[in-house]
C-alpha cells in the first residue's frame, strides 16, 4: 500500500523498453507550452515557421509559444508564472542557456536556474522536456548540465538540438539562428521525443 502511495504521489511511470522514468506522466494539465529564448521565439524564422508553430502542426493540437528573445535562465525565472505556471501546463519544454553562456553567467548558476525552473513546473503538476543546446565552440560545454537536470529531475531530454544546424549555413538565418529549415528539424526532434507522452 505504501509502495503505491509512493508511486502516486510523484508521478512517475517507467517508459517500456527504454529504461527512463519521467515525472508527471498523469499531468491533468491542458497545454503544451514552449518556454525558451529566441530559439524558442522564432528568431530569424518566416511567419508561422517557429519551432513551436511547426511543432503544432505534428502534435495536431495548440502549442503556447512563451519564448522571448534574449532572455537568461534568471529572466526565464522572472516570467515562469506568468508565462507558464498561470496557463495550466500539461507539457513545458524548457530551452535555455545560450544567453547565459554569451553573458557570462557562471555555469553553476545557470545549472541552478534551470533545475528550480524544472522544479516549480514540476511543482504545478505538469511533465517536463529539458532542450539541449549545444554552447561552445570546440566543445559542448553545457551538454553535461541539461543531461544532469534532465536525470535528477526525470525529465524527457532533447539532447543537442541544434545538431547539424550550427555548422550548416543552408539551415541558419545567421550565425546562430536557424531559419525556416533548421527550425523544422528542431520541430521533429522535440515531436519525436515528447509524442510518446502525449498519447
Amino acid at each position: 500500500m505504501k509502495k503505491f502511495l509512493m508511486v502516486g504521489f510523484l508521478g512517475i511511470l517507467f517508459v517500456a523498453g527504454c529504461g527512463v522514468k519521467i515525472a508527471n506522466t498523469g499531468s491533468t494539465g491542458k497545454n503544451v507550452i514552449c518556454f525558451g529564448d529566441s530559439l524558442t521565439a522564432g528568431f530569424g524564422a518566416s511567419q508561422g515557421n517557429d519551432y513551436p508553430t511547426v511543432l503544432a502542426k505534428l502534435l495536431k493540437r495548440g502549442v503556447i509559444n512563451a519564448g522571448n528573445s534574449g532572455d537568461t535562465t534568471r529572466e526565464a525565472l522572472a516570467r515562469l508564472n506568468i508565462d507558464v505556471l498561470s496557463k495550466d501546463p500539461r507539457l513545458v519544454i524548457v530551452e535555455f542557456g545560450g544567453n547565459d553562456f554569451f553573458q557570462k553567467i557562471p555555469q553553476k548558476e545557470t545549472m541552478a536556474n534551470l533545475d528550480q525552473i524544472v522544479s516549480l513546473i514540476q511543482a504545478k503538476g505538469a511533465m517536463v522536456a529539458v532542450v539541449g543546446v549545444r554552447i561552445g565552440l570546440l566543445t559542448d560545454e553545457y551538454a553535461s548540465v541539461f543531461r544532469q537536470v534532465a536525470r535528477d529531475r526525470k525529465t524527457i531530454l532533447v539532447p543537442n538540438v541544434l545538431k547539424d544546424i550550427f555548422d550548416d549555413p543552408a539551415k541558419k538565418s545567421d550565425e546562430i539562428h536557424p531559419n525556416d529549415q533548421g527550425y523544422a528539424i528542431i520541430a521533429q526532434r522535440v515531436f519525436e521525443k515528447i509524442k510518446p507522452f502525449l498519447n
